[in-house]
């Protein structure tokens, strides 16, 4: 295995929250330097570290590209080397339970909560353990579209990582046909562990979910199991601007999207390419700095 180490960086919640967002929309960002970010102590809440999980030992370039990501400040960095561990899976222990609407989203290390719908993400190689705004936002938003009479009877989950959203769409909609598709091979394992650990069966049928490894919506699979009347995307602005023709053809006329994956300052483009796609804002959602949508595509006329 090859080397591992870690740069720390130390600041305000605000401060950290922005520096990941900032890596997000950066070009230039290496997208093998993993970030986390964590409250230092819970007797101060506003003190934050970055973590950033790099695959070769630092050097000048790559401790500018972190401090970069604070715009207008200066934060201390630390740098260590690790020892031999899967470093994406160790960027996500440690985590709290976190509880979004009727959803308690836990590492097995956590007690269950019975009173809430518990739902166990081990850390792992693939992302979307609950922790990220985006993901709690888009658990909150799926809770009120079924509050306000939303019926999903075929839904897909695109960029599923861990398959999170698709296990909780398929307890809003226990009779829906799931779909959880992802661009990454390491998420089919991910999945198939993750659905035993929740009791989520995996099938075609209605109330199991499908895994698909698949590059958007062009996959046969995919186009077979559409048109969706419900499509989930937590990912980045700049492919949901991309996709926006290609999910208003696998969603049907009245059907409903949700977005997630970019920043309040994205929000503009991203809803002026679906507008242009065919769809009209139902509802929208900020978790901190993240933008959650839920859009509808016009009826045909």
């Amino acid at each position: 295995m090859s080397d591992v180490w870690k740069l720390t960086a130390f600041a305000s919640k605000s401060e950290v929250e922005a520096a990941i967002a900032a890596s997000e929309i950066a070009a230039d960002w290496d997208a093998e330097m993993v970030l986390a970010g964590f409250e230092v102590s819970e007797d101060k809440p506003d003190d934050w570290r970055l973590d950033v999980y790099c695959p070769r030992k630092p050097g000048k370039k790559d401790r500018a590209a972190v401090v970069s990501l604070f715009s207008g400040s200066d934060p201390r960095l630390e740098v260590e080397k690790l020892p031999d561990a899967d470093w994406v899976t160790e960027s996500q222990k440690g985590m709290d339970p976190i509880r979004a609407g009727r959803f308690h989203v836990r590492t097995p290390d956590h007690p269950a909560n019975a009173a809430m719908v518990d739902l166990v993400i081990p850390a792992s190689q693939a992302f979307g353990t609950g922790q990220h705004a985006t993901t709690a936002g888009c658990l909150l938003m799926l809770e009120r579209m079924r509050r306000d009479g939303v019926v999903a009877r075929n839904l897909i989950d695109v960029g599923t990582g861990t398959g999170l959203l698709a296990f909780a769409a398929r307890h809003l909609w226990p009779r829906a046909t799931v779909t959880a598709s992802d661009i990454d091979p390491v998420c089919e394992a991910v999945l198939v562990e993750n659905a035993a650990l929740n009791g989520v069966p995996l099938g075609g049928a209605p109330g199991q979910v499908r895994i698909a490894i698949a590059d958007g919506l062009s996959d046969p699979l995919l186009q077979v199991r559409g048109p969706y009347d419900l499509l989930i995307a937590n990912i980045l602005a700049r492919p949901l601007i991309d996709l926006a023709p290609h999910f208003a053809d696998a969603v049907v006329p009245g059907g409903s999207v949700v977005l997630a994956g970019l920043l309040t300052t994205q929000e503009a483009g991203v809803r002026r390419a679906y507008r242009r796609a065919g769809f009209r804002l139902a509802r929208r959602l900020e978790r901190g700095d993240w933008s959650i949508l839920w859009l509808r595509r016009r009826a045909a006329r």
